[in-house]
């Protein structure tokens, strides 16, 4: 039996899996930082253009500048505190709690941007969105000394820390997946589609107590990036996941110390040493190598289908002479690679929303005709 292009790409997703799943086993945060900095800016760069090519997925013309005006405002943030300018700014943006409030607004505006066309429907809805936002972040306490205190929760944690990072690279891309492979009937990206899911848990199950490769002092450094990095995202992730007790931080005479929420504080460079070396920190950074990693290579591998590559000249030269800009500046230096690269990072998983929410709607859609129809292909009109 022949099969298909599209079957060759599914079963070559399953072979870059295994790739994936391979270098994360061995060496997993160089494996990341590799990928991240070589890889991603060129994805950026490619899907930014290629979402642009057609509308972003929104029934809007110009729905996306909330999306990349959310971006700037993030980007302008970081930015001013990294460097030391605006601090009025920072400061309200801080006391707004203007990060959390700003990116649940462009994930539940996305669902508008996706599904409806009328715009003053989308604008009374956004400005419903945003109150019920603002009051979701708002202070909700006050501590002992009668300050107001927002108090973090776990849904907080998944939209402000894993929404931007391993749900964007993993759930989301899962789903992609899923709904390409249900449109298609295809039985071969179902399989590539199950095997995405089986791929974390063997990864955290096969050989958990074998170490290949100690990470090196260079991937110690570059991943913490000057404070910039992802290795906050590890400790968080450790924490809420109640993965390993993290070190408490004593003060001077041994007493644990506390946030101003009332929990308890961590020993943050006792935890870094956690997460590189305990088996537990090593076994969640495979996760995040081989999430990251096979999230490019599912990108271009899928190019022939995507046609991310299919624009004008001009631009396809401007976008390979970024990318090779943005590698030059990570072999210089990682944490500058990091700063200077956070816009378009954090844009592109912004702008990339209404597409995400066009996938679950289409998972949805898929499902229901394949209950009434059966799960064979449909008639070409």
């Amino acid at each position: 039996m022949l099969l298909t292009k599209e079957d060759k790409i599914n079963y070559v997703n399953i072979g870059l899996m295994l790739l994936s799943m391979m270098a994360a086993f061995i060496l997993p945060f160089e494996t990341f930082l590799f990928a991240y900095a070589f890889l991603g800016p060129l994805h950026y760069l490619t899907e930014i253009s290629w979402l642009h090519d057609r509308q972003y997925f929104t029934k809007g013309k110009y729905d996306f500048l909330v999306l990349l005006i959310i971006s700037i405002v993030i980007s302008y943030d970081y930015f001013a505190m990294k460097y030391e300018f605006h601090p009025s700014f920072v400061k309200q943006y801080s006391e707004l709690n203007l990060y959390g409030k700003l990116l649940a607004l462009a994930i539940i505006a996305s669902i508008l941007f996706a599904l409806v066309q009328n715009l003053w429907v989308k604008l009374i809805s956004i400005l419903l969105i945003y109150a019920f936002v603002d009051q979701w972040f708002s202070p909700n306490y006050k501590n002992a000394v009668g300050q107001e205190v927002f108090k973090p929760s776990f849904a907080t944690f998944t939209i402000t820390s894993l929404v931007p990072t391993l749900i964007h690279v993993y759930l989301f891309t899962g789903l992609f997946m899923l709904y390409g492979a249900l449109k298609s009937r295809s039985y071969s990206g179902l399989i590539q589609v199950v095997f995405f899911v089986l791929a974390p848990f063997i990864l955290f199950n096969f050989l958990s107590e074998s170490n290949f490769f100690e990470v090196s002092s260079y991937g110690k450094q570059a991943y913490d990036g000057d404070g910039q990095g992802f290795l906050g995202l590890n400790i968080e992730v450790l924490k809420e996941f109640n993965l390993m007790e993290l070190p408490p931080l004593l003060d001077a005479n041994g007493q644990q110390l506390f946030y101003v929420n009332g929990t308890k504080a961590i020993d943050m460079e006792a935890s870094k040493e956690l997460v590189f070396y305990s088996q537990t920190g090593i076994l969640l950074m495979r996760f995040i190598a081989f999430a990251y990693l096979y999230h490019y290579l599912n990108w271009f591998s899928k190019t022939e289908i995507i046609r991310w590559h299919k624009v004008p000249k001009v631009r396809f030269i401007a976008v390979i002479g970024l990318w090779i800009a943005a590698c030059g500046i990570y072999l210089y230096d990682y944490a500058l690679g990091l700063t200077f690269l956070f816009f378009l990072s954090f844009c592109h998983v912004l702008l990339e929303f209404p597409l995400n929410m066009v996938s679950i709607t289409g998972i949805g859609k898929e499902v229901l005709a394949i209950s009434k129809q059966g799960f064979r292909p449909k008639l070409k009109s």
